[in-house]
């Protein structure tokens, strides 16, 4: 009987994982036709009459194009099987995400977060959660420009989890109205914690499962 083998979760949780994100994204989708034109009866939308207009108007629609997209490039990225087989469009997806996430996603969220409904507390949330964002594709790019790839992969990685906070958002805000909990503290919680929660996660497991150095004996 064998002992002291550890166990890799992660072959079974990726496909968990990036279909979990497949299903989300499709509901999330299903919603669009409501948006165009805006029907401010709609979940999102509700009560914002005053504000879409202006640079609103243009963050909101920028963020929907550009949120979808970069989920969609991301699990194409993430994976193993088509970073090894088909590298060259591994590198061309790969530009294609940082250019949409710098150019769209990043300053369209900056706009919205503004415009949070909840208030300042859920605002800063989202602010900060774009700047997280934007430096994580920054920072994996100049990686693999510098060829440090083993930092390029950490980098965009925790690009791709920022990035799923909306997946996360959408499964809270799902759970909330099972539980018919309609506090007035749970949408600026979840601001921070759609993101901190998996990010905090990722680096204790990167610190568990990081090669221990051998201590010289006495």
């Amino acid at each position: 009987m064998r002992t002291g083998v550890r166990t890799d979760p992660r072959p079974l949780l990726k496909p968990l994982a990036g279909i979990l994100v497949c299903v989300v994204l499709a509901g999330i989708l299903r919603n669009y036709p409501r948006y165009l034109p805006p029907d401010f009866t709609s979940d999102f939308l509700l009560g914002r009459e005053a504000s879409f207009q202006g640079g609103y108007r243009w963050a909101f629609y920028a963020h929907l194009v550009a949120g979808p997209v970069t989920l969609l490039l991301g699990l194409a990225l993430m994976s193993v099987a088509v970073r090894r087989r088909a590298p060259a469009w591994h590198r061309a997806l790969g530009r294609v995400q940082v250019a949409v996430v710098l150019l769209l996603l990043v300053p369209s969220g900056l706009v919205m977060s503004a415009f949070a409904a909840t208030g300042v507390a859920a605002g800063l949330g989202f602010a900060t959660l774009a700047v997280a964002t934007a430096a994580c594709a920054a920072l994996g790019w100049r990686a693999a420009v510098e060829g440090r790839f083993a930092a390029h992969d950490a980098w965009m990685t925790r690009l791709y989890l920022l990035l799923c906070s909306a997946v996360v958002l959408r499964l809270t805000a799902g759970v909330a109205h099972l539980a018919s909990l309609d506090a007035d503290w749970l949408y600026p919680v979840s601001a921070w914690a759609s993101w901190l929660g998996p990010l905090a996660a990722h680096e204790a497991w990167r610190v568990i499962r990081a090669p221990r150095a051998v201590q010289p004996r006495c």
